[in-house]
């Protein structure tokens, strides 16, 4: 396909609809998405509640700028603060800008105390943004736009020492993912978790958890630090915030809030009603009774069975993990000849990196669905498309 875009993606598939976990290209071929748009689509396409809920409030109010109050704004908020911790709430546009935000806060936090350096971890991605960008460890995202933001140290996931060597008097916060997702899908291990949270704790940092890809139910739980018991002093969430819709949350412990002031931070379209009104919708479904509950169970079905399938093809697969629908297929060779027999199959995922295979289905997905993917990943598998490098 040819058109006027900047060549920073590499794609050819024209998707014109998508109903639940499927979606239809232009030439009227049906897919079953696995990917759900890197995540977003964590209850799949046209929900009707959500898009209930968008048409309604797009016939009231689209926008109305943060110089002002909106209904759906104020419940968010409210909502928000109920399922995590008490907490003030900033609204953005995406993940990206959530981290940015989350960066100044820290440091606005911190700047009387002389605290301006940040600590990341080997293996983050935390965005594209410049400031997002200097947290994120991998050379190839980070080289081409250097310099970055000064000051930032990357410490080693489940090395306690190592983030001893880089932490001190100068650090506003240390950034994690619960579950790093581009370096892989590894899920950082809950005994880390609470050990890093009480040495920031402790040294008078403060613990930002990146939930952006694996938060609002995606790991098995609202947010994945949750599996580790912590509380962190601030969260970023996205993707499936806005239940497709462009919108990123932060969310500060209250007894932090105060040092924020007006004017230190804002944004023009970050969290407009229509999108404020979709992800209520979302959580409408996110907090039902029993949904997390079956997401939890289905997911650990779906990871049991790609484990059967590394014991049956262990030349192709190395290793299975993952937590809740989140789950990294890491293979002996590159990914993208599984990702491309996949689609050939009528079936769509991504990758992780150069040789894992991402799988971030809709979070209603059924057990038929996952049983297609599994057997036509086997179908992949058998007609050698992972070659080892």
């Amino acid at each position: 396909m040819s058109a006027p875009f900047l060549p920073v993606y590499d794609r050819d598939l024209v998707i014109v609809k998508g109903r639940g976990a499927r979606v239809t290209d232009r030439d009227g071929r049906e897919y079953l998405d696995f990917a759900a748009g890197i995540g977003v689509n964590g209850l799949g396409h046209a929900d009707a509640k959500v898009v209930a809920a968008i048409k309604k409030q797009a016939g009231l109010l689209v926008h109305v700028s943060n110089l002002y109050h909106h209904e759906p704004g104020i419940a968010l908020a409210e909502r928000l603060a109920n399922i995590a911790f008490p907490a003030k709430v900033f609204f953005s546009n995406s993940g990206a800008e959530a981290i940015e935000g989350a960066i100044k806060i820290a440091r606005r936090i911190g700047k009387e105390a002389g605290r301006t350096e940040l600590i990341a971890f080997e293996g983050s991605f935390h965005g594209r943004t410049t400031g997002a960008l200097a947290l994120t460890y991998t050379a190839k995202y980070r080289e081409p736009f250097e310099p970055l933001l000064p000051g930032v140290h990357f410490a080693k996931v489940g090395d306690i020492d190592s983030v001893k060597a880089v932490l001190g008097p100068k650090t506003a916060a240390v950034f994690i993912e619960p579950v790093q997702g581009e370096s892989g899908v590894r899920p950082v291990p809950p005994a880390f978790l609470k050990e890093l949270a009480a040495l920031t704790r402790d040294a008078g940092a403060l613990l930002v958890a990146d939930e952006i890809q694996c938060g609002l139910g995606r790991s098995g739980k609202m947010f994945g630090y949750q599996h580790a018991g912590i509380t962190p002093d601030i969260v970023t969430c996205a993707k499936p915030l806005g239940g497709g819709l462009p919108l990123g949350a932060i969310l500060v412990r209250e007894e932090l809030a105060s040092h924020m002031h007006v004017g230190d931070h804002g944004s023009t379209f970050g969290g407009n009603p229509v999108a404020c009104a979709a992800s209520l919708a979302v959580l409408d479904r996110l907090t039902a009774d029993g949904f997390l509950e079956k997401v939890e169970k289905r997911s650990a079905s779906m990871l049991r069975s790609l484990k059967k399938l590394q014991k049956l093809y262990p030349k192709a697969i190395a290793e299975v993990r993952g937590l809740g629908f989140m789950i990294g297929v890491e293979l002996h060779g590159p990914a993208g000849p599984v990702v491309n027999g996949l689609r050939d199959r009528g079936v769509i995922a991504i990758k992780a990196g150069d040789r894992v295979l991402r799988l971030l289905p809709p979070l209603m997905i059924g057990s038929a669905d996952v049983k297609r993917l599994l057997t036509e990943l086997e179908s992949v598998l058998k007609e050698g498309a992972v070659v080892a490098a």
